[in-house]
């Protein structure tokens, strides 16, 4: 038989009917390649891979549902609509009319993406589970440099920066952040929000350096995205604590780049905002009126900055990281939450020059600690008396403050990661640091266990009273007292027993050393003393004389005394088990003799 031929017009069935091509989706759509990428990325379609590929498999299939949702998507004809304005302001500037090609780039249509955000996580709960990926991104476009070639404008690297700060300063306000890891990549961090676990890499404060081979076309559509979907998280969560967004931030910090320290301050003079003006309070309600409206006649934003100066000194040094403060109406706080607000708390820090100065801005605060920095705008100087660690990063120091201890960075994150105080011997200045473990392996599940981390894990049960079991000796001795003073009795008899074992082969070897002796004086035992030998004398050397067999014996109890339990268990199942293989080979020789004396009697 022929092929099957399908009639013209009869309705397609399985995969063809089900999967379509992208060339025959962006035909479909009428638009062109770029649009359509654009479109399933803010939309979240993504290819499809079919059990049975219609075309081949060197062609891309979409599901024709998706198609269909990306056909009724508004954004759709936004797109065409300033599609055809690009056409019309790019003619406008071949024919050399500036004055249309400007008035057309201001009537452009514009679009916005809240819709697509509250489309695609109704939940706010949603929103979080897929933080991970668009904090990254958000955080590597804010250490790029703005190239015009590559549309990496600065406007947009400046947002990537205000967006990541707002984060980072909620973090640490909140004092969520958990564990901390400086690897080759960057910077790991992981904070728990609402009980989601939300792990996001920053790079190196090093100067970037952007390769041909990645289409910046891509990546800035999926930064659009981020943006909106990481300014939507920023808001709700600002408002859970009562604080206003977007925060206006002091001018002046803004312009020595100490964003996160003026966002502090914002924290601080938000949360200390009385309700109501006691002055307003005071005045009858026809002036009360009168202040009402001028009030309104301002805008919203002076108000707030002049508000902002006027609460907050522009060097107030208790005003630094106001993020260990308690703010009015907050959730109550987990235990781990308890236990890294009072982590370094009464601690005071200050950072030298070649420390990652953001990196440990958010660090620091977040476990309840006060932090300043070498330059302008640092809320304390480095001869301030109460410091009492200094991060410097370099071989030596040469000038010293006797009341304060000078660590290398590493100690910051190493303590946080083990959530105590660690000693700072082992991370002074020009001394090599212990190594720095990563927080996100689980040793137990690796089946290595660092000699450091066994020195951390030390230290943590020293800080928290805790009794460890010895080497040898497992959780379960410990939750079972019975066992372990059985187990003590039985030791202490066997230990007596090698002891007095012990105590008969010194006394042997003592008489034999003794008899060398006269040997090699010149007489022999014998004839130094002929007549004092006895048949008793006999029969006690015989008995004292020393058995190979019962010193080898001895020599293993020893070995056993000094093995832990478990080893000593397993050594005795192994001596039971060759013991039992000798006596099948003796019982099988004894049967082998019987068979031949038999067939000899015969």
């Amino acid at each position: 038989m022929g092929k099957h031929y399908r009639p013209p017009g009869k309705k397609k069935e399985g995969n063809a009917a089900r999967y379509i091509t992208r060339s025959q989706a962006v035909k479909h759509l009428q638009v062109n390649l770029p649009l359509f990428r654009k479109l399933c990325i803010l939309k979240g379609v993504f290819p499809r891979e079919p059990k049975k590929k219609v075309k081949g498999n060197h062609h891309t299939y979409y599901h024709l549902k998706d198609i269909a949702f990306l056909q009724h998507e508004p954004l759709l004809e936004t797109f065409r609509e300033t599609r055809v304005y690009e056409k019309k302001i790019k003619k406008a500037k071949a024919k050399k009319n500036e004055e249309r090609a400007k008035r057309l780039e201001t009537q452009k249509p514009n679009y916005k993406l809240d819709r697509l955000i509250r489309e695609r996580y109704p939940k706010f709960i949603d929103a979080l589970r897929d933080l991970d990926d668009c904090l990254t991104m958000v955080h590597l476009f804010a250490a790029l440099p703005a190239l015009e070639r590559e549309k990496v404008e600065v406007k947009r690297v400046h947002n990537c920066r205000r967006l990541s700060h707002e984060w980072q300063a909620y973090i640490s306000r909140t004092h969520k952040l958990r564990k901390v890891f400086v690897s080759v990549k960057g910077i790991y961090y992981q904070a728990e929000v609402q009980g989601q676990k939300i792990t996001w890499l920053t790079p190196h404060a090093l100067q970037q350096v952007l390769t041909d081979d990645i289409d910046f076309n891509v990546m800035l559509t999926y930064l659009e995205f981020n943006e909106t979907l990481l300014a939507f998280v920023n808001c709700h969560l600002y408002h859970s604590i009562n604080v206003k967004y977007p925060p206006i931030l002091d001018p002046r910090l803004e312009a020595l780049a100490a964003d996160l320290y003026a966002l502090s301050r914002w924290f601080a003079a938000s949360t200390r905002a009385p309700l109501v003006d006691p002055q307003a309070s005071s005045l009858s309600g026809s002036e009360q009126g009168q202040g009402q409206n001028k009030e309104t006649s301002l805008e919203e934003s002076e108000l707030r900055l002049a508000q902002l100066q006027q609460q907050l000194p522009s060097n107030e040094p208790g005003a630094l990281m106001r993020l260990v403060e308690d703010v009015a109406g907050e959730d109550e706080e987990d235990e781990d939450t308890k236990e890294c607000k009072k982590l370094f708390r009464n601690m005071k820090f200050f950072l030298s020059r070649e420390v990652p100065r953001e990196s440990l801005l958010f660090v620091i605060p977040a476990f309840g600690g006060m932090v300043s920095w070498e330059g302008d705008g640092a809320p304390y100087d480095e001869n301030d008396d109460d410091i009492t660690h200094q991060i410097v990063d370099r071989p030596s120091q040469t000038r010293k403050i006797l009341s304060r201890d000078y660590v290398q960075p590493q100690w910051i994150y190493d303590c946080l990661n083990a959530r105590i105080i660690l000693p700072t011997e082992g991370y002074l200045v020009g001394r090599v640091p212990p190594p720095h473990l990563s927080p996100f392996v689980d040793n137990d599940a690796e089946g290595y266990v660092p000699d450091y981390a066994e020195t951390i894990k030390r230290l943590q049960a020293a800080a928290k009273n805790q009794l460890l079991p010895l080497p040898g000796v497992g959780r379960e001795d410990l939750e079972d007292p019975q066992s372990l003073l059985a187990e003590g009795v039985i030791d202490r008899a066997e230990a007596n027993e090698a002891a007095e074992r012990k105590r008969q082969i010194m006394t042997l070897r003592k008489q034999y050393e003794d008899e060398i002796k006269i040997e090699l004086q010149g007489a022999s035992y014998s004839s130094a003393a002929p007549n004092q030998t006895s048949a008793e004398d006999m029969e006690v050397g015989e008995e004292s004389l020393p058995d190979l067999q019962q010193v080898a014996e001895d020599t293993t109890s020893m070995s056993k005394v000094m093995m832990p339990r478990k080893k000593r268990g397993l050594l005795e199942a192994i001596m039971k088990g060759k013991q039992r293989k000798r006596d099948q080979v003796n019982l099988l020789k004894e049967r082998k003799k019987k068979i031949e004396e038999r067939q000899k009697s015969k």
